[in-house]
Order: C-alpha cells, then structure tokens, then sequence
C-alpha cells in the first residue's frame, strides 16, 4: 500500500476517520471530567500520555503533510483536503488544550520526547527548505557525507541553543 492508496481509503471512508479524531479529545474531555484534580497521577496520566500520542502522531504528520504540499509542490490552499490535512491538526489542538487544562504537561510521561520530535522536525523542513530556495546543492561540489555532516552539525547547534534559550 503506498501512501497515496492511504489517502485514498481515507477519502473513501471518512466516518472511520472522523470517529479517530473526533474520539481522542471527547476521551480526553472523559477523562478530565473523571480525574478532577488527580490527573497527574498515575492512571490518568498515562493514559493522557496515550491521547497525546494518538493526538500529536497523525497532527505532526498532517503538518509536515501541509509544509511540503504548500512549499515544494505549490499547492493551492483552495485545494486541502480537509480530512487528512486540517482535521488531525485540530484534533491535535483540541486535545492538547485539553488535556493542558486538567495537568501541568510536565507530569505526563513521554511529552519532553514528542515536543522534542516536533522541534527537530521543524529545524529539519526549515533547513530543507532553506538549501532547496538557495540552489546550495548546485554551487557546492562537496560529496553528500559532508553535507549530512554539515546538515546533523547545524541540527544539534540549533537544539542545543533552542534548550539554552528555553531553559
């Protein structure tokens, strides 16, 4: 199954996929209501830690989705296809917002890891995007293991300055 199949099936069946994301923030609305003030403990916050992940998963990759569909192929916005480009990012949101009302985001076990994906992610489409707009791979001559090297270099300087600013 290629990815365009996926999409495809996505698009043919869309109650199975408006049940996935309409299901994770109404659990997560659940399980504020259930928890009150104990979220942070251990039950509740594992099971916040799955939500974040059936949440955040399939949102990252509908925002990675929009990034190169807008700025490498140069798709219309006109032409999004709401299920697979819009809806996980709302449910993403929805979810997180949440699930950030009822526990400090700290206690939920595994989130520094996701939001950490999500900023190497992001460095990783800006950079490519950076070397595609600058043409640099048609100026330099320097064989490919040099520019991963240069590429992994930037991307550690870059988080390690992002934690020295945040923290």
């Amino acid at each position: 199954m290629t990815l365009q199949d996926f999409f495809n099936w996505v698009q043919s069946n869309p109650s199975y996929t408006l049940a996935y994301f309409i299901a994770i923030p109404a659990i997560a609305l659940l399980a504020g209501i259930f928890a009150k003030e104990e979220g942070h403990l251990s039950p509740w916050k594992y099971l916040y830690s799955g939500l974040i992940y059936l949440g955040c998963i399939p949102g990252i990759f509908a925002v990675t989705l929009n990034i190169y569909f807008f700025f490498w192929e140069r798709r219309s916005v006109m032409n999004a296809e709401l299920l697979l480009q819009v809806l996980p990012i709302l449910s993403m949101i929805l979810t997180l917002f949440i699930i950030k009302r009822n526990v400090n985001l700290d206690f939920v076990p595994g989130f520094d890891k996701l939001s950490g994906f999500m900023m190497i992610i992001g460095i990783l489409l800006t950079m490519m995007w950076i070397l595609d707009r600058t043409h640099f791979f048609v100026f330099a001559s320097m064989p490919f293991s040099t520019v991963l090297i240069i590429l992994i270099g930037g991307i550690l300087v870059i988080r390690y300055s992002l934690k020295k600013i945040l923290s």
